[in-house]
């Protein structure tokens, strides 16, 4: 019984091997750009198009795939296409609350299983020159919200409630016990 992660992510394949999971990476090439208000079925209807795109090819495979988003004012804040981009929505972000979205879709044969992880992240206030050093390095271009928890941008981080790791990009507590159940025999729920 293979995995395969559905992601193209560098952080998720490291969380994977965190696990502790062999695994093959499988990126799905899939259309993002949805009519979708609610952050929540947005990132549902994401990671099922991921999904379908990976089963197509692994089928008889555990599949794992996961998208995140970060939302501020129930406004879905994406990776940033631009510097001007990063800095304006890290302006937003700093010295105040957002929420950081992780769905996950785990699959083996008939069984799917979609669900979404939620934390609540608090920002530290930031000065123009704190934020225009960040965005000057590589860091926040591949990145929901632009930025990323676990480097440079971390010293700015207060706080945060829920999970560490569904900010990096995958709860692995989740994962991790989903997968175990799929793998010992487990009652699926389909």
């Amino acid at each position: 019984m293979k995995i395969v992660l559905g992601s193209s992510s560098p952080r998720r394949s490291e969380l994977m091997r965190l696990i502790g999971y062999e695994f093959i990476v499988a990126v799905p090439y899939i259309n993002e750009e949805i009519e979708e208000d609610n952050p929540i079925n947005y990132v549902k209807k994401i990671v099922r198009k991921k999904g379908n795109f990976i089963n197509c090819e692994f089928s008889s495979n555990i599949i794992v795939c996961a998208d995140t988003i970060v939302v501020k004012n129930n406004v879905i804040l994406g990776k940033p296409k631009s510097k001007e981009d990063a800095f304006k929505t890290l302006k937003m972000l700093q010295n105040d609350v957002h929420y950081v979205y992780t769905a996950v879709l785990i699959q083996y044969k008939k069984y799917k299983k979609v669900f979404v992880e939620k934390t609540k992240v608090y920002i530290d206030s930031l000065t123009d020159e704190e934020i225009e050093l960040y965005i000057d390095t590589t860091e926040p271009y591949d990145k929901a919200g632009s930025y990323a928890i676990q480097g440079v941008f971390g010293k700015y981080i207060k706080k945060i409630e829920g999970d560490y790791y569904n900010v990096m990009g995958l709860p692995i507590n989740l994962v991790y016990r989903e997968i175990e159940k799929i793998k010992n025999g487990g009652k699926y729920e389909i």
